[in-house]
């Protein structure tokens, strides 16, 4: 393997992305070069967030530091989008960060070319809080190189005021499948003469037919790197969409923009445009808030009358640690202490999900605020259930979110059938995803 990321590809990466004239900056001050001439070992920490994610972090991190006073931490945040641009020019200039946040999407990557320390390796880390599943997140073969920064899944929220407001009774939760979502949305879509779709979910999210897949007896992704998906499942999710939307159940095409915007504030749902949608559960106490106070949290349909179970224990991100830090030890202690202590986890909040140590969340959840605690316990409940594993995602991944939302459009629109949409697709992410 390569002992660190492709610099010539990263280096285009970063210039596409307007971004070689900020490698200087991006490297300022942080990096983990040695000390901070008082004879403290310096950290550089990376992750993506806002202002309040950032406030939370501090807070556990001046706890580390106060029972560490030898090492110092230094750190850098931004937004979602320029993240993944910004650690791969950082990888290319030869100044990678001690511990950073890790997209999913990009693990193996940076895993199969070297550029990660093998955790497993690493004893000192203790992980014994973890079940397999959340352990699993961050291996790659018989290596680990990320530890989950927080866990979630998928949830459908669902707007009650707007249900009691036209008299749609929710389906239980428990043991609803896609067409009682269908004849659900159908309802509310009908009720409200149009005014308000029943429901909307990204058909080019990947969590969202990792789901779906796996109902069906598949691994979209598989453990050793692969596509395992087939292009019958494709088909089907394309035809579920065509059809909830030829029924009204969802807005008809046009109506959403694919560039609206992730946030809650943003959401279909916050603007009372649409009635319920698929949301990692994190993101419940910013969509309640913004809702109005009055979602309801639902397991996704399905999950009883597929061939298997298909929600998952996921992470919105992992931490990793850079093989090239010169500071192993001292990191290793850091990612220790952010996924162990008690106190640093209440101070974080559930930002990054619910803490990936069972024994952690169990400890904190009493003092969570109510939506949070909300998703804390479903989380804590599906952990309780068999579910299959979630695996990092193969090389090449990270592509399939641009295919799924072109195709996708040509199915919206009638310019595809779902058939052709399948069969395309399948084609197009055999190519983007490295064998």
């Amino acid at each position: 393997m390569n002992s660190r990321l492709d610099r010539r590809r990263l280096l285009t990466l970063a210039g596409m992305a307007g971004l070689a004239a900020t490698l200087p900056a991006c490297g300022r001050g942080f990096g983990g070069n040695g000390n901070g001439g008082d004879g403290k070992v310096e950290l550089n920490m990376v992750w993506w967030g806002d202002a309040q994610r950032a406030e939370q972090t501090g807070a556990a991190l001046e706890l580390f530091q106060s029972a560490n006073p030898g090492i110092r931490v230094r750190t850098e945040y931004q937004d979602s989008s320029p993240y993944k641009d910004k650690l791969a020019a950082r990888f290319a200039a030869g100044d990678p960060p001690d511990l950073m946040a890790m997209r999913f999407d990009s693990l193996r990557e940076y895993a199969d070319r070297g550029t990660l320390l093998d955790l497993a390796k690493h004893p000192e880390l203790d992980q014994s809080g973890l079940t397999e599943p959340a352990r699993a997140l961050g291996q790659v073969g018989s290596a680990t190189f990320g530890v989950p920064s927080g866990l979630n899944t998928i949830g459908f929220v669902v707007d009650k005021t707007l249900t009691d407001q036209y008299g749609v009774d929710i389906p239980d939760g428990d043991t609803w499948g896609w067409p009682d979502l269908a004849t659900f949305a159908q309802k509310v879509s009908k009720a409200s003469g149009n005014k308000v779709y029943g429901t909307n979910f990204e058909p080019w999210t990947v969590a969202n037919l990792l789901v779906f897949a796996r109902q069906r007896g598949e691994d979209f992704f598989t453990a050793d790197g692969r596509l395992g998906a087939t292009e019958a499942t494709l088909t089907a999710w394309y035809q579920l969409v065509e059809d909830l939307r030829k029924a009204g159940a969802i807005p008809p095409a046009g109506f959403i923009d694919q560039n609206n915007g992730a946030s809650a504030a943003q959401s279909y749902l916050a603007k009372k445009s649409i009635a319920s949608q698929i949301i990692p559960t994190n993101n419940l106490i910013s969509y309640n808030k913004a809702c109005g106070g009055n979602l309801a949290l639902l397991r996704m349909p399905g999950e009883t009358q597929g061939a298997r179970r298909g929600q998952s224990v996921d992470t919105p991100a992992l931490w990793s640690i850079a093989a090239a830090s010169k500071h192993p030890a001292e990191t290793v202690k850091l990612l220790n202490f952010l996924t162990n202590d008690t106190e640093a986890a209440k101070v974080a909040g559930a930002t990054r999900g619910v803490p990936a140590s069972s024994r952690v969340a169990e400890t904190i959840a009493p003092g969570l605020e109510p939506d949070n605690k909300r998703s804390s316990d479903f989380l804590g409940a599906l952990q309780k259930e068999k579910l299959p594993a979630s695996y990092p995602y193969p090389v090449g991944a990270s592509k399939l979110t641009n295919i799924l939302k072109t195709i996708s459009t040509e199915v919206e629109f009638g310019r595809t059938t779902p058939a052709d949409a399948g069969k395309q697709f399948i084609t197009e992410a055999r190519k983007a995803i490295a064998p």
